[in-house]
């Protein structure tokens, strides 16, 4: 049950992890994030309920099971018990961590599909096309890439087989018209647009929504030899969680808290979330959730995580390192609104070093310890104000206000830069009033105590709306100065800290310096050294040629137009609907560029992420296939029509001018 039925609720989900292995520091992330908003929102007043868990069904989990040598449940068993310990090392708040095998949730799933099947919306067929088990997906010929998954570009295999399918195509209308008149339903709205475009407006297909190739899911009740499809088993968990019944006896905390406030989920299962839960919940005459919010990917620095790269990040691997609340700083703060983060070694130490050790624990260390030097530890307001205390009182509660509308858009990196700025304003403010030198003269005492005073304020005020995003630093830091947390309702005021108190004489190094070297020495301890970035490139046979005809020449003034750079790709995706697109979102200096290139059947998008290639930078930009792009990757064809990306001989750095 809700904890307090007085305060208004606010019904948070992450979407639930696949319990088919560990999960990295991108998956973390998600968690992490859903944590910091549900915080924020019990500071707010909520009454929040948050939910995660694990989705434990499906094709790749038995298949994983048998090759090691246990039952699918006991398999489960262990990723759940793991994915639990982890996101509890990370200090996530949840108040429900269900799994997809309780019973409870069992049983209200073959409910659903029964009901569904009863009312006409499932009905029986024959599905035949190319399967995907990883991806627990059908494709037909002409969606494949290269011959394999569009998704995730491994091997398909054709399956003929029974089924049941959901009839999308009644409801796609009603779903329409609730996008276009709920503009907050799907954020950022990038994502909007591609659910429309891409799925919606060119027409639904029924969707296949059982199996019986294989056993382990959750039986269909009146056709056992069946098993419910992956999405609708795993979709529901967000109204079973709560006390949904499909028989009308769902239960108090369902009627309170349903509609959810937030699905908070990756943007790579955008579709399943914002097309076909709401159709399902149509279905059912469920209300629609209030909003979705598809975040973007949390990157490594030499491109996506993947196991066959050898770079892949854990949680637990970076708490080692850093500790749980500087990996939480990492991944909320790196993690731009709607595009996708970057995370490497050298960022963490760089943002260890400069924002947790100097701008925020040197300030505390700071602060505490003149505090002690000059007056014993007690911090009294010396009423001997002057200009620059204004102005440091004024940019504290306008970088408060800063982070309620940031957050209120979810816009939670932004508001961690907001509190970090009461911090960076806090250590200007000791250079301007050097104490040192206030110290020195009886006759300062009263502005000396009057400076402390107010960096301690600043310092409790910062702290206390760090809560939400470090929990244990906000708590370590409010602790030394011997108060409590702010609530935000006070947060409009300067000068709440009791005159008089005294902060701890031992003040606690809250972060320490790291020395990269070091760390990069251990981390090829760990991983082994990086492989050449050309190592699995084939070298061409020395004494092929191709000719091809010749093109008019062409002044120097004319090339000198052209600009080509050197640019690193750090994200990349299928084009939706198009056989030959990707598209890649490439960082060029300090930029980030979009760029569209018709290489779909030579490379995957795994691939593409973490190359540095040759851009032509100042093309004019020009939609393709509906998608803008802003420049030109530079390629090489041969006689069979194969293309190479032209890549660097030697490591440069993204943004390298190409002359």
């Amino acid at each position: 049950m809700c904890k307090d039925s007085n305060k208004k609720p606010y019904y948070i989900t992450t979407a639930i992890a696949y319990a088919s292995g560990k999960p990295h520091i991108g998956n973390t992330y998600e968690a992490v994030l859903a944590d910091a908003i549900a915080r924020y929102k019990r500071a707010e007043g909520y009454d929040v309920f948050f939910q995660t868990g694990t989705d434990e069904h499906g094709q790749k989990i038995e298949e994983k099971a048998e090759a090691a040598g246990i039952t699918p449940k006991e398999f489960v068993d262990r990723a759940a018990g793991e994915i639990k310990n982890i996101w509890d090392l990370m200090n996530t708040s949840y108040d429900k961590f269900i799994r997809t095998t309780d019973k409870d949730h069992e049983e209200q799933v073959q409910k659903i599909f029964k009901k569904l099947y009863d009312q006409g919306d499932i009905y029986k067929g024959h599905y035949e096309g190319l399967y995907c088990t990883p991806c627990e997906s059908f494709f037909t010929e002409s969606q494949l890439v290269d011959g394999k998954c569009p998704d995730c570009g491994r091997e398909v295999k054709p399956a003929k087989e029974e089924a049941y399918f959901f009839r999308m195509s009644k409801y796609a209308d009603r779903l329409i018209n609730h996008i276009n008149e709920n503009p907050d339903f799907i954020q950022p709205v990038s994502r909007k647009n591609e659910m429309m475009n891409n799925f919606l407006l060119p027409g639904l297909q029924d969707l296949c929504v059982s199996r019986t190739t294989f056993k382990w899911g959750i039986p269909v009740s009146f056709d056992p030899k069946h098993v419910t499809y992956v999405w609708l088993d795993a979709l529901t968990n967000y109204i079973t969680g709560i006390g949904y019944d499909c028989d009308g006896n769902s239960s108090e905390q369902f009627a309170r808290l349903w509609p959810a406030d937030l699905h908070l989920i990756g943007k790579d299962i955008i579709r399943f979330h914002t097309i076909y839960w709401p159709i399902f919940l149509m279905a059912l005459d469920i209300p629609l959730p209030k909003q979705v919010f598809g975040h973007p990917w949390l990157l490594q620095g030499d491109g996506k995580m993947s196991k066959s790269k050898g770079n892949v990040l854990y949680a637990d691997t970076l708490v080692d390192f850093f500790g749980v609340d500087a990996v939480r700083y990492f991944v909320l703060h790196e993690m731009p609104f709607d595009n996708d983060g970057v995370i490497s070694w050298e960022l963490m130490v760089e943002r260890m070093n400069s924002d947790l050790a100097n701008i925020l624990g040197n300030l505390v260390n700071r602060t505490i310890s003149m505090s002690n030097k000059y007056f014993g530890g007690i911090v009294s307001d010396g009423k001997a104000a002057e200009a620059v205390d204004e102005d440091l009182k004024a940019v504290v509660l306008e970088e408060v206000k800063k982070v309620q509308e940031k957050m209120e858009k979810l816009r939670v990196a932004d508001a961690m830069t907001a509190i970090f700025n009461i911090f960076r304003r806090s250590n200007k403010y000791i250079d301007e009033t050097a104490p040192w030198t206030l110290a020195k003269d009886e006759d300062s005492k009263s502005r000396l105590e009057t400076v402390l005073y107010n960096l301690t304020e600043a310092i409790a005020i910062g702290a206390s709306l760090l809560d939400s995003f470090m929990p244990e630093t906000s708590k370590k830091i409010l602790n030394q100065l011997n108060t409590t947390k702010r609530d935000l309702s006070q947060m409009n005021e300067f000068g709440l800290y009791p005159s008089g108190d005294k902060v701890t004489d031992k003040p606690e190094i809250l972060f320490a310096r790291m020395d990269i070297k070091e760390v990069m020495e251990k981390v090829e301890v760990m991983f082994g050294p990086k492989e050449e970035e050309n190592k699995e490139t084939e070298k061409a046979d020395s004494s092929a040629v191709i000719d091809i005809e010749a093109k008019a020449e062409i002044e120097y003034d004319d090339f000198a137009k052209l600009q080509f750079q050197v640019g690193e790709i750090i994200a990349c995706e299928v084009v939706p609907k198009s056989k030959k697109l990707l598209c890649s979102q490439v960082r060029i200096g300090s930029q980030v560029k979009q760029i569209v290139s018709g290489i779909k059947a030579h490379y995957s998008p795994e691939e593409m992420v973490g190359k540095k290639v040759m851009v032509v930078v100042n093309l004019k930009p020009a939609k393709l296939a509906g998608v803008m792009s802003e420049g030109m990757l530079l390629c090489a064809e041969d006689a069979e029509g194969n293309l190479s990306l032209m890549i660097p001989e030697k490591a440069m750095p993204a943004g390298a001018e190409i002359c």
